[in-house]
Parts: C-alpha cells; sequence; structure tokens
C-alpha cells in the first residue's frame, strides 16, 4: 500500500495523468486513507499492551506511540486527506505532498533508519568531532571567499551568508558551477575548501560505515551469546528456538548468519567437552 502510494503521488506530478485518471487516483487515495486509518487507531489501542514504560507521555502509553515518529508519520500520512475533505477551498498542495512521508511507514518493517541513527549514536563522539570540523571549514572558506570575491562579483558574493552556498557546494564535491571564483585568491581557496571537503567527507563517510560495522559485529554476539545460553543444557527446545528467531529477525541478521553462529557455538561447546 505504501509503494502504491509514493508511486500514486508520483505520477500525479506527470501533466495529463491527474486528468486522465482523475477517478482511478481519487479512488487509490480514498481506499489507502481507510487502510491507513483503520491501522492508525489499531496502533493507537494496541500500543497500551506494552509492557515497558519507555515511551509514556503523562503515564500513557498511547500518548507516547501518538507523539512518537511512528505515530506522527501515521497521522501525518492520512491527515491531508481529511483537511482537504474539511476544507475543499483551501490551497492545500503543499499538504498533499506530505503524502511522500508514507514512505517512512515502511520503517514499522524495516529498521534500517533506527539503525542509522542507533550507529551514529554509538559513535557520537567521533561524528561530531568531524561535523565539528566541517563546521569550522564551512564558516573559514565562506569568509575567506567572500573577502576574496567580493570586489570582483559582488552580486554573487554579497555577504557572507551568501558565500556559504558556494562553501557548502565546493566542500560537499557536488560544485554546481553558477558560483564560481575569478580572482587568483579565489581559485586557491576554492582548491583548498575542496581538499577539505573531500578529507572531511571520507572522515564521516568512515565513521558512519565503521558504526554500522560494529553494530552488525555485536548484535552478531549478542546473537551468539543468545544461542550459548539456549545450548547450556544440551537441547535447544521449541520455546528457545521460537526466542532465538525472533531475535534473529530483529537483528536482521540472515539464516545462514545465524546456522554458522550456531554451527560454531556447537564446535566450541564440543571442544570444551572434549
Amino acid at each position: 500500500m505504501v509503494i502504491l502510494n509514493i508511486l500514486a503521488v508520483t505520477l500525479e506530478s506527470v501533466s495529463d495523468f491527474p486528468v486522465n485518471y482523475a477517478r482511478q487516483f481519487y479512488f487509490v487515495e480514498s481506499f489507502s486513507v481507510v487502510i491507513f486509518s483503520i491501522e492508525y487507531l489499531m496502533r493507537v489501542w494496541a500500543s497500551a499492551a506494552k509492557q515497558d514504560a519507555g515511551g509514556r507521555i503523562l503515564g500513557s502509553v498511547r500518548l507516547g506511540y501518538i507523539f512518537s515518529f511512528s505515530g506522527l508519520i501515521d497521522l501525518v500520512s492520512i491527515l491531508p486527506f481529511y483537511l482537504q475533505a474539511l476544507f475543499p477551498g483551501l490551497d492545500l498542495r503543499v499538504l498533499r505532498t506530505l503524502r511522500l512521508l508514507r514512505i517512512f511507514k515502511l520503517s514499522n518493517y524495516n529498521t534500517a533508519i533506527e539503525d542509522l541513527f542507533s550507529a551514529i549514536y554509538e559513535e557520537r563522539k567521533s561524528f561530531f568531532a568531524a561535523f565539528y570540523l566541517l563546521v569550522i571549514a564551512f564558516v573559514l572558506t565562506s569568509s575567506l571567499i567572500y573577502f576574496a570575491e567580493h570586489r570582483a562579483q559582488p552580486d554573487k558574493f554579497s555577504s557572507i551568508p551568501d558565500a556559504m552556498y558556494w562553501s557548502l557546494i565546493t566542500l560537499t564535491t557536488v560544485g554546481y558551477g553558477d558560483v564560481s571564483p575569478v580572482t587568483w585568491i579565489g581559485k586557491v581557496i576554492s582548491v583548498i575548501t575542496a581538499l577539505m571537503g573531500v578529507s572531511v567527507a571520507a572522515l564521516i563517510t568512515g565513521i558512519i560505515a565503521n558504526a554500522f560495522s560494529n553494530q552488525i559485529a555485536r548484535r552478531k554476539l549478542i546473537f551468539e551469546d543468545q544461542i550459548r545460553e539456549a545450548m547450556e543444557d544440551g537441547v535447544v527446545d521449541a520455546i528457545e528456538t521460537r526466542s532465538l528467531e525472533e531475535l534473529r529477525k530483529e537483528f536482521g541478521l540472515s539464516k545462514q548468519q545465524a546456522d554458522a553462529l550456531m554451527r560454531h557455538v556447537q564446535r566450541e561447546k564440543k571442544d570444551r567437552e572434549a
């Protein structure tokens, strides 16, 4: 349903599609809103079954869900339809565009976004250190290019905030080319800025990649410890098997990885017994 909606919103931007297929688009939107509304109400109702105290607001688990990231995404995904129905005379094109946020509903079935933020949080000190270097380079190069190019190009480098656009585009090595230095000092600053951008971007990318790698390694260790606990008595019963399977899915491990860890633990156990 989410993928179908994203496809529908995308096709609605094509010039002739909204006119020729208006009925079909309206049917898809109406049917989707009914399904998403029922899902939202059921999630609010079912959230009270959670036993953990985390995420509560004013002592209520349901309020905790409503104001959580998932809850807000679920609400925003259906809100434009109802606002458009209640206020048909208003220009709600921006609100209708919010339907694209329905893609975040896939986060209920995939932990990719959560994994990203978790990985960054685990390496937050290194990440913020690299980000701090980026900010210093950003402010410094913006100021330098302003003083170097202001007289030659007062329309493009009229102030340091205007120069920040050039700095950010150069530091990220995008280089649109719509703003570029013409003085020799400005060109030297451009070269230095580009080199700094490559270094800092590579540093941030490496930190995130390393954080992801460490997170996967930690999950494997946790899963391996759970296997050891389950095999302490020599038998993995149905309850333990189901628990391990749920943990495997939660951690995003493949069956091949889980089987490999299981064999590894079994070999360790045999070696110890021998």
